[in-house]
Order: C-alpha cells, then sequence, then structure tokens
C-alpha cells in the first residue's frame, strides 16, 4: 500500500530541478507575491516570501493584498566575510532592502524588504560580492556552523576549512539558480541529476554544524549532524559525529519534539565528507515524506534506531566508527570585548541585539561598520548568537578600530549584564510568517527585566542563558536555554526552563500559555527559591531541572 506525498513533496518532484515557474512568477507585474508552488521552490534559492503583519489588517480593510516583500539569506560557511563583501551588502541594503541587515544564528547575513521586481537584482548584486544565497534555505543542508572562536589555536583554520569543503560537497548540482538569478543559459539537452538529493531532495531542512570544545557557541547537539574537534596536542586529528539533533515542535502536536543529538562515533579528519553524505543519503531515502510535521531527521532516528542507523551510514560511506568520547565543554556564550589571537593580532566581539544592524539612537551599527570596514585588513566572522567578531586586527591598527567603535556607540552592548548580553532571539514579527508573538522586539527589554529580577533575588551577576522564539519552530535555539519564551500568541509565551549552560541538556515545559505579568511573577519567585534552596555554585538551569520541573511534573 502506497501513502500520498505531501503537497510539498509533488512541488519537489514536479519543479525541473527546482525550477518550477519562478521566472513567470517573477514577471508577473499584477501581485508583489509569487504562485503558491514558486513560495516553496525560491527557499532553496535562499529567500522566503514574506508581508508586514503589521500592516496586514489596515490592507485588507482597504481591499488591498498583503505588504509582500522578500527575505534573503546568504550561504557563508562559518560566517566569514570580507570588508569589501560587508561593504557591498551595506549598499545592497540600502538599494534594494529595508536598509537594515541581521546576523542569524546560522552565521548568515539576512536581508529584509526586498519587494519582487527587484529580487534578481539583489540576487545579482549579492553574487558580484562572490557570495552566493544556493540552499541557504530549504529541504537542503544549509549554512554549516564553525565555532567563531578566532583565539584558541590553529586547528580553527582547519576546522574552517573542513566546513567550507563540507558545505561545498553537500551544495545541490542543479544549475536552476545560475539560470534564474545569474541569466545562464541553458544547455540543450544536457541530463541534470542530483547524485545526492535526487528528483525530490531531502524530506527536510537539514543543518550541519563544526564546533571547537571546550567551547559550544554551535549548539551542536541542536544540530541533525555535528562534528565535535578532537585536538590531541594541538592537531586536529578526527571529530565525534553527532546525529539527530532538532529544535522545531508543533504547538498541540505531541508528535513533535525538540530531541538533542546522539553521538554516533569518532572518525578520522579527512573522513568528514563521505560520512556527511552517507548521513543525507540515508536521511533522503528513509525520512518521512508524507508528513512534514514529522520529516526532520531526529524522527527518523527515533523510529529506527541508533544502532541501524549507524550501521547504513558506515554501509554508505565505507567509514568505521570509532567509539565516541563525549567533547567537554566548558562555555558556549561569546566572549565580548578584545581578545588576543594565536598569531598575534586582536578580535573584538561586539554584542548585537539580535543581530540587527541598524543606525538607532547612540548605536549607530551600519555607519559604525561601515567606517571599520574602509580602514579594516581582517575580516568580520558573524558568530552562533547573533553576534559579530571583528577579526585579525593587527596591534597598530587596534587603536583606529576602537576609536570607531566608540564613536558610534558599538561597544555599549560590552557594559551590559550577562543575561542581556548573551540572549537569543528571532525575527518573529512583523515579518515571520509563522510568528505567533514577538521575539527580536521584546528581547531587550525582556532580558532587562529579568536582570532586574536577579538583582532582588540577591544573584545580579550570575549567568543565565535566556532566548525568545516567537513560535515553536525554534529558530533561537530555546529548547536548550535555561530560561525560554515560545511565543503562543500575541503577548503570551510558553515558558520552558531546565536547559545546561553548556548546551547538552534540552529544557522542558513549565507553564504554558502565559502573558508578561505571569512570567515575571514565576521567575521572581523561584529566582528567589534558586538562591535560598540551591547547592554550592548550582546553576538556576540545573536548579530547575533538578527541583522545579520535578515538582510540576
Amino acid at each position: 500500500m502506497t501513502t500520498a506525498l505531501s503537497p510539498v513533496e509533488q512541488i519537489k518532484s514536479d519543479s525541473r530541478g527546482l525550477r518550477g515557474t519562478l521566472v513567470e512568477s517573477l514577471a508577473d507585474a499584477h501581485t508583489g507575491s509569487l504562485r503558491e508552488p514558486d513560495q516553496v521552490l525560491i527557499k532553496f534559492h535562499g529567500s522566503y516570501q514574506q508581508d508586514d503583519r503589521d500592516l496586514r489588517e489596515e490592507r485588507a480593510e482597504s481591499k488591498l493584498e498583503p505588504k509582500y516583500s522578500f527575505m534573503i539569506r546568504t550561504r557563508t560557511p562559518g560566517g566569514i566575510v570580507t570588508p569589501a563583501q560587508w561593504l557591498a551588502f551595506d549598499a545592497i541594503a540600502q538599494r534594494y532592502a529595508n536598509g537594515t541587515l541581521r546576523l542569524t544564528t546560522r552565521q548568515a547575513i539576512q536581508l529584509h524588504g526586498v519587494v519582487k521586481h527587484e529580487l534578481k537584482s539583489t540576487m545579482q548584486a549579492i553574487n558580484r560580492c562572490l557570495i552566493d544565497t544556493i540552499a541557504a534555505c530549504g529541504d537542503v543542508n544549509r549554512n554549516v556552523l564553525v565555532s567563531a572562536n578566532p583565539v584558541q589555536s590553529e586547528a580553527h583554520a582547519l576546522v574552517y576549512a573542513d566546513a567550507v569543503a563540507l558545505s561545498e560537497a553537500l551544495l545541490p548540482k542543479t544549475r536552476a539558480y545560475h539560470e534564474i538569478w545569474l541569466d545562464e543559459q541553458q544547455i540543450a539537452g544536457t541530463p541534470e541529476h542530483e547524485p545526492l538529493y535526487g528528483p525530490s531532495y531531502l524530506p527536510r531542512k537539514f543543518k550541519t554544524a563544526f564546533v571547537l570544545p571546550p567551547h559550544n557557541d554551535v549548539d551542536v547537539y541542536a544540530h541533525d549532524l555535528g562534528y565535535a574537534a578532537v585536538i590531541v596536542d594541538g592537531v586536529l586529528t578526527g571529530y565525534n559525529v553527532s546525529v539527530g539533533g532538532g529544535l522545531g515542535t508543533t504547538h498541540g502536536d505531541a508528535r513533535t519534539y525538540a530531541r538533542a543529538a546522539s553521538l554516533l562515533g569518532c572518525i578520522p579528519r579527512g573522513q568528514e565528507i563521505a560520512v556527511a553524505q552517507a548521513v543525507l543519503t540515508t536521511q533522503r531515502d528513509w525520512g518521512n515524506r508524507e508528513d512534514r510535521r514529522l520529516s526532520r531527521l531526529k524522527y527518523t532516528l527515533d523510529r529506527v534506531g541508533l544502532e541501524a542507523f549507524r550501521a547504513e551510514v558506515e554501509a554508505r560511506s565505507g567509514v568505521k566508527f570509532a567509539p565516541a568520547a563525549p567533547p567537554r565543554f566548558e562555555a558556549r556564550g561569546d566572549r565580548f570585548g578584545w581578545l588576543p589571537g594565536h598569531d598575534g593580532r586582536w578580535h573584538l566581539n561586539l554584542r548585537v541585539v539580535a543581530g540587527r544592524i541598524a543606525d538607532r539612537g547612540e548605536e549607530r551599527w551600519l555607519s559604525g561598520l561601515r567606517a571599520i570596514a574602509r580602514v579594516h585588513a581582517g575580516d568580520f566572522r558573524i558568530t552562533p548568537n547573533q553576534n559579530l567578531v571583528i577579526a585579525g586586527i593587527e596591534a597598530h591598527a587596534r587603536p583606529e578600530i576602537e576609536r570607531i567603535a566608540l564613536e558610534h556607540g558599538l561597544l555599549a552592548g560590552l557594559d551590559r549584564s550577562p543575561v542581556e548580553r548573551d540572549a537569543l532571539a528571532c525575527v518573529a514579527l512583523p515579518t515571520c510568517p509563522l510568528a505567533m508573538a514577538e521575539a527580536e522586539r521584546y528581547v531587550a527589554e525582556f532580558s532587562a527585566k529579568v536582570q532586574a529580577l536577579l538583582a532582588r533575588a540577591g544573584v545580579p551577576e550570575e549567568t543565565l542563558s535566556l532566548r525568545i522564539s516567537g513560535c515553536p519552530n525554534g529558530c533561537s535555539r530555546p529548547y536548550l536555554a535555561e530560561v525560554a519564551l515560545v511565543g503562543k500568541a500575541p503577548g503570551r509565551y510558553n515558558l520552558h526552563l531546565g536547559g545546561d549552560r553548556l548546551g547538552t541538556r534540552l529544557n522542558r515545559l513549565y507553564r504554558e500559555n502565559i502573558d508578561e505579568a505571569e512570567i515575571l511573577a514565576t521567575l521572581e519567585r523561584d529566582f528567589g527559591r534558586w538562591r535560598r534552596e540551591r547547592a554550592t555554585a548550582e546553576s538556576f538551569g540545573d536548579y530547575a531541572d533538578r527541583v522545579l520541573l520535578a515538582e510540576s511534573a
């Protein structure tokens, strides 16, 4: 008996290698929207169709279609861009987008507010600065994360090189992107083949991360595929491989859940691409294509079992896994301010609230980073925590970089509390179509209120991982935080507690569908209990997991 494919699966299989009718949709001047199937396919090209939800009701009353626009996301493995590329994106944001840039938790740059008739010109401008958006979204391997840690050792450069090579190896082979956006001519009669993805690509998105212990800044267990570097006497010898992480859930569907990745085994360096291809193709063939809610690798892994999955990956890759040793992590938040590098150069780690690069009030991020890019000889590194590292600064250039940063208010975030510095938030309203509540526009205000609660409880210096997501999809990796808000409705959230400080343990639902007043009252009570009852140096997440969640079970 056969089961019906989901509608998205049918769109992909009929798409002619992700081409669909995108050319015709883009040419239709009667609407700012794409045809519905093309709204699915454009994700594989690195873009999402969105609309301004703040204006929906007003426009509907005026019998106008929603104010459609497009978000475009880069493929920048490890989040490294040159000063010239930064200046190019700055100019693109002013010319085609909403005048801001956004740094994502996947180390990418996002443009928002691009209208349909300028979408192709924007894509071409991005391509001219030697960056593309291929596979930044969609049911493929997305932007590959790498620990943004330029100070640890020379091993970082090797891990970054491995991540870039893997990103290239897992790219789709279709030339649809080049034909539609860059005017490449299709060669008649030339067969096109997707050896990794096949005609329907993956059942769902696929995320990969590389991490250099002891710093877990990528939240490696949140990903479908993770590589934790094994470094012996300063030499990168291999990777501990993890599979099956994924944080997206669906409200009201108990079949869906967040899952932390499982360790698959250890491999020597040089086998990471073969293993990645085997994991990807196993998920391609074994994953659920009938119900997209259950189509991530985590569900495949739990359905077939870790041992069967490992055996299949070994058979497909020709790689025999050695037993894995769990990586030892000591921290995961970004380290801020000036940090020395192993090569004598310096790195300035800046706090960017929710990753939004804009000129607002005394913090003039666009102008300040534009000025830095014009004199900087190193590079920019987007962190997996939405922050930015001005990396590779020669000692003699440090005073000038600091002067520019000070003049533009870029160092203000360094004086905020650890809670406010480390808090993450997805975009949410007004542009994300999935958002149920605020996140980016709320995180600064809410994190300051949480810090005030900690001060009242007598623990003002404590670190606390706090994350806000506008919906249960989990783009801000909320289910690995000590305290997380997951949007349920405007002004209402599910409160999750109990993740650990190192990103190795999921939190759990503690209170459902509550407003800010109840959230703050709950946290104030529980912070007080934590201070009075905790074991020596016990973090709030560990206390919540041991006591609060046990009581509420």
